[in-house]
């Protein structure tokens, strides 16, 4: 059975369980799953995992993203983003300065309310099943982190490109439209493309043609995820034992306390775990069946 992570740019117009759907074929298994969803409109890096990798997406999912949005002025639609329903039209005289100055209202933690297109669920229902209905209900403000929001370009009249860092569960689009109305002139997003995501970027990223000429060799291995924390390899039989079962095993090297990769002395890795007081301690098994 094919396990790995593969990073898939995703198409324009592709839901990411159009992508999943796809991999299944080419990858000839069901189980594939994917982290942070992206909006059909958008493209860009996304991670998907398949067989025994789908144990680490709560992983993925968790992590800081970046994107390179494009904000369009002057225009509010009910999606916040050029796909849905125009509901006004401004004249914009907003310059690069003028942009700039508004950002650092948007930078660090802020709070956002989610916008009624979307996948947010309130009393059972998603909410972009009620705002298809018409209906518009009360929301409850999140609490997301913009680590970093700068002007890239300008690409038209009143079109621009932003690149905004950010962390799990913001909506770009609303940054867009918030951005706007701050400007007195409104505004929504015209463009979105994923640029890092679990730590991937689109440098490894490959398209579907791609990935069906690669077949399983398009897969990256699990803990390619976890690269940023230090691996440790146990060499005893005991360690092994102790590991394996799923219990805490006795470090005897001195090392810092923290996140490790943990290996056998064959190198297969075998699980994410935290080193407290001379002890692993397992955070997530990947080994067994």
């Amino acid at each position: 059975m094919a396990n790995g992570i593969v990073i898939i740019d995703k198409p324009r117009d592709w839901t990411s369980m159009d992508v999943c759907a796809k991999l299944r074929g080419i990858l000839h298994t069901r189980k594939v799953g994917h982290a942070g969803t992206l909006d059909p409109m958008a493209t860009g890096v996304l991670p998907v995992f398949v067989g025994q990798a789908t144990r680490a997406v709560s992983f993925a999912e968790s992590g800081s993203k970046e994107y390179v949005a494009g904000l369009q002025l002057g225009l509010v639609t009910n999606t916040q983003d050029t796909s849905g329903e125009v509901l006004s039209c401004s004249p914009v005289s907003v310059g690069r300065q003028e942009l700039e100055a508004v950002l650092p209202r948007f930078t660090g933690e802020i709070s956002q309310l989610p916008p009624m297109f979307s996948a947010v669920k309130v009393g059972g229902k998603k909410l972009y099943e009620l705002a298809r209905k018409g209906q518009e209900v009360e929301r409850k403000p999140r609490n997301i982190t913009i680590y970093a929001l700068e002007v890239l370009e300008q690409t038209g009249p009143d079109t621009w490109l932003l690149r905004i860092l950010c962390s799990k569960g913001t909506y770009v689009r609303t940054l867009c439209h918030e951005i706007g109305a701050a400007l007195g002139c409104g505004g929504c997003m015209c463009s979105l493309r994923r640029t890092m995501a679990a730590g991937f970027t689109l440098d490894t990223a490959l398209t579907l043609e791609e990935v069906e000429r690669l077949g399983e060799a398009a897969l990256q291995p699990l803990d390619s995820l976890f690269a940023a924390h230090p691996a440790y390899t146990i060499r005893q039989e005991k360690q092994l034992r102790l590991c394996r079962n799923g219990n805490s095993f006795p470090v005897p090297e001195i090392l810092a306390e923290g996140t490790y990769r943990i290996y056998d002395a064959e190198g297969s890795f075998l699980c994410l775990s935290r080193l407290e007081g001379g002890r692993m301690i397992s955070l997530k098994n990947f080994f067994g069946g």
